[in-house]
């Protein structure tokens, strides 16, 4: 039996955003040819008219992380670039308890919608004229990821905050959509169940084999199914159910019998796992398809190898699987109808 593990499918794509905010231009009415805009001596492209920004902090009341740091770090990205990539010089203070303060992050479980976005991982107004900013500019982050990836949504999004649009550099950080991790995540092989749904469609394929092994061959996989259904003798949760399915793309699981192996086996069995890795720690926290192929194998010797490849989709190791379906599992063992 050859094992081979699929690649990891990492978070999806997910979108950064930023809305334009209205351009309020004022007209003075004083009559004696004053500005209603206060004096500002410093760089002409700075839409805040200040030097330093104060930016406040607020968390959901049952979040237990601290996210000051992680804006902190962002703060100081955009410090030092800022100059480079906005075309002006600003400071920050960051002052997470600030009552008024120029920006406030706000670190929220969904973002909701932003602009034409509607699954958007932050906000933030585009603030490119004077007119634009009024305090305090609202910058929405969501919880739902990684410390590392919360950084660069925080600098995709204070970017916005500083006048920069979707594919201005720089580009690493300004590019509209990103492949974004989650908090550390129990792995597969870790989760009493490593599937989302322990209703696993079922898709079977024995027509390569001769006529008259075909109805054997179903009786030996409907076995190892029926045995997992059943628990698989206390090693997999009770709730697990399959129902067939003759759509093989759509399948959670399938087994087919090949006259070639995927794996390069003259005979045998070949596996091929996929799952979801959204941690990015390169190990699958669930498991999204199990695909099984039989090649060359006697007939009553099927049922053994897919409760094998089962058990590995379960999450399954050594000593964890039932006594039948153990490697030391002898020749006729193997051929026997160990699931009864």
């Amino acid at each position: 039996m050859t094992r081979r593990l699929g690649p990891a499918l990492v978070a999806a794509l997910l979108v950064l955003s930023g809305c334009t905010g209205p351009l309020g231009l004022g007209v003075s009415d004083a009559g004696d040819g004053a500005s209603a805009e206060p004096t500002w001596a410093g760089d002409v492209d700075n839409p805040y008219r200040k030097g330093t920004l104060v930016v406040a902090v607020a968390t959901p009341g049952n979040e237990s992380r601290e996210f000051t740091p992680l804006v902190r770090e962002a703060l100081a990205y955009w410090g030092a670039n800022s100059e480079q990539y906005a075309g002006y010089p600003i400071d920050y203070r960051l002052a997470p308890n600030a009552t008024d303060p120029d920006v406030r992050v706000r670190f929220v479980e969904s973002v909701g919608e932003c602009g034409t976005e509607e699954h958007a991982a932050g906000c933030a107004p585009v603030i490119a004229e004077p007119g634009q900013f009024d305090p305090p500019v609202d910058v929405r982050i969501s919880t739902g990821f990684s410390d590392e990836s919360t950084v660069q949504v925080l600098k995709h999004e204070f970017g916005h905050s500083l006048g920069l649009d979707h594919g201005d550099a720089p580009n690493g950080v300004m590019q509209a959509t990103s492949t974004l991790t989650t908090p550390p995540r129990t792995n597969a092989t870790e989760r009493a169940l490593a599937w989302t749904d322990p209703e696993l469609s079922v898709y079977v394929d024995v027509s390569a084999l001769p006529p008259g092994e075909r109805d054997e061959a179903r009786r030996q996989v409907d076995g190892a199914l029926g045995y997992y259904a059943d628990g698989a003798d206390g090693t997999i949760p009770g709730n697990v159910s399959f129902v067939r399915t003759d759509n093989r793309t759509a399948a959670d699981v399938t087994v087919r019998a090949t006259e070639e192996s995927r794996c390069g086996t003259a005979s045998g069995s070949c596996g091929y796992i996929e799952g979801t890795d959204p941690d990015g720690d390169g190990a699958r926290e669930t498991y999204t398809r199990l695909e099984v192929t039989v090649t060359d194998l006697d007939t009553e010797a099927i049922g053994w190898h897919v409760g094998r490849w089962l058990g590995i989709g379960f999450g399954l190791e050594g000593e964890e699987y039932p006594e039948p379906l153990r490697e030391s599992a002898s020749y006729g063992e193997r051929r026997s109808d160990w699931w009864t």
